[in-house]
């Protein structure tokens, strides 16, 4: 098998409205890292909001459903957790800087 077609594909749908400028962000890093998404305008789609709210218990926006598990919020660390990103810097982004004592 050549290392392309091992690529894990994911389910990816973005919970937005048009007026997000989070939503925004969110949508162009997972452009930016080739993942392909399904967007729903939730200000459009009542019941994709009352399931969105019915899952997390948060009616803001932006909320991902990444292979299943939601993110609330445009949390960076983890979607990237969730779609295997960046994972030889994860141990040196998550302890950040080092402190003189």
């Amino acid at each position: 098998m050549s290392p392309k077609s091992e690529k894990k594909h994911h389910r990816v749908i973005v919970f937005s409205t048009p007026t997000c400028p989070h939503c925004r962000a969110a949508k162009r890093y997972l452009e930016q890292h080739g993942i392909r998404y399904v967007e729903v305008d939730v200000s459009r789609d009542a019941a994709a909001a009352r399931d969105m709210v019915r899952r997390t218990g948060e009616q803001g926006v932006p909320q991902l459903e990444i292979d299943g598990r939601m993110v609330v919020g445009f949390n960076r660390a983890r979607i990237d957790r969730l779609l295997g990103l960046n994972q030889r810097n994860d141990a040196a982004d998550d302890e950040g800087p080092a402190l003189a004592a």
